[in-house]
């Protein structure tokens, strides 16, 4: 899979951009605030429409746009056939006195269709620099990586998470409702089996995805180590049904491919049941999905409390690396790869070993602001853009 053509119009700080995309390695270089990341936000929006750097899709229309109008299209090439991807972002007249609402479109070889249509379409995994919050940051942060990548991986998934978060609304409004002594409390009995059935597939496609790509990402690690550090990855649900059977050192247990998805909808079920004194008295779901935990060890080591930044850069790349794979051998098709400034912060050891493991890609793009930091036999297998105030140009 590759994007063989861009469009933007109004996107961020791109007033109009029109390119072709080459296959194999392209490096975009210019100095900060000129689009490089813009540039890799907008392939990435066109797979999922959504932005992991945008607190509102309102910051990603350009503060200039006449219509206040931004239009993103991607011509994307699969290995059967080739589509049209076109999404575009406008703002409408809100409420009298209130702010102006988002509209979006999203349009598939020129049909309209929902949002959620677009996952699965077109893969690509992104590298920012402030991913180390993935590291660093909240459970929110982690939930996001692993929700981003299932949801490319299987749509079904994006389906039951969007349903998952309507029936946990719900659910927080009832108990609400009865803590302030408001309420029907017989409603309790619909909601809890609706929240543990989504529940239970999201918890198990989780542990599963999170084995596979510990399986992936621990050996790319090491190489990327060169050795030093082993890589470990672990699911930590809100509710574990198996809880005091695994060693804490064996991280995610392998039992999770086998457990039942009915066995584990009943225990939640329970867990929620011994719960709900506490539930009422918080006003809100203590378990389920989205209260899950996502970690990172080193060598054993918790890298969220003990891990320099170095080791955190290197653990996301890692995963992206590792999704990388979990996602062609889910789909097929090789997603396109973006990487923004990431040779900052590595050794230079690291920084070998990770641009001889993007030689062998179908097409990734990467950022800089240094070419100094590449090697020379990598440029001149690569293709150079220079990028400045929103304009691309060939060469560097």
């Amino acid at each position: 899979m590759r994007l063989a053509h861009l469009s933007l119009s109004h996107f961020r700080n791109f007033s109009r951009l029109e390119t072709d995309l080459p296959a194999g390695l392209t490096v975009v270089v210019g100095a900060n605030a000129q689009g490089k990341s813009s540039l890799l936000e907008a392939i990435h929006y066109l797979s999922a429409g959504s932005s992991s750097q945008a607190s509102s899709d309102r910051q990603l229309i350009h503060f200039a746009a006449p219509d206040k109008v931004a239009r993103l299209v991607g011509q994307v090439e699969r290995a059967a056939d080739s589509l049209r991807l076109e999404i575009r972002l406008g703002l409408e007249a809100g409420a009298e006195g209130g702010e102006p609402r988002l509209r979006r479109e999203v349009l598939i070889n020129g049909v309209k269709r929902r949002l959620a249509a677009l996952y699965g379409q077109f893969q690509a995994v992104l590298f920012l620099p402030q991913d180390l919050r993935v590291v660093e940051g909240a459970p929110g942060e982690r939930r996001r990586l692993l929700d981003e990548a299932l949801s490319q991986g299987d749509p079904r998934y994006a389906g039951a998470l969007t349903e998952y978060g309507k029936v946990l609304a719900q659910r927080n409004a009832l108990l609400k409702s009865l803590q302030e002594r408001r309420g029907d409390g017989r409603q309790m009995a619909f909601w809890d089996e609706r929240l543990c059935s989504l529940a239970a597939g999201l918890m198990r496609t989780r542990a599963v995805a999170v084995l596979e790509l510990q399986e992936l990402a621990a050996p790319i690690h090491q190489q990327l180590s060169r050795g030093r550090e082993q890589l470990l990855l672990e699911y930590q649900p809100a509710y574990d049904p198996f809880a005091g059977e695994a060693p804490d050192t064996h991280g995610t247990p392998p039992a999770w491919r086998e457990l039942a998805a009915e066995a584990l909808q009943q225990g939640l079920a329970e867990a929620l049941r011994l719960a709900r004194a506490e539930e009422l008295g918080r006003g809100m779901t203590l378990l389920g999905p989205h209260r899950d935990e996502l970690g990172f060890r080193l060598n054993q080591v918790d890298l969220r409390v003990f891990g320099s930044r170095g080791q955190n850069r290197t653990a996301v790349l890692a995963l992206k690396l590792a999704e990388v794979e979990w996602l062609r051998r889910r789909t097929g098709e090789d997603p396109v790869l973006l990487l923004d400034e990431v040779l900052a912060e590595l050794d230079p050891e690291r920084r070998q070993d990770l641009l001889a493991r993007l030689r062998s890609a179908e097409q990734v793009v990467l950022t800089a602001a240094d070419l100094g930091l590449f090697e020379r036999e990598f440029l001149d297998g690569a293709t150079l853009w220079r990028i400045q105030a929103g304009q691309l140009q060939a060469g560097a």
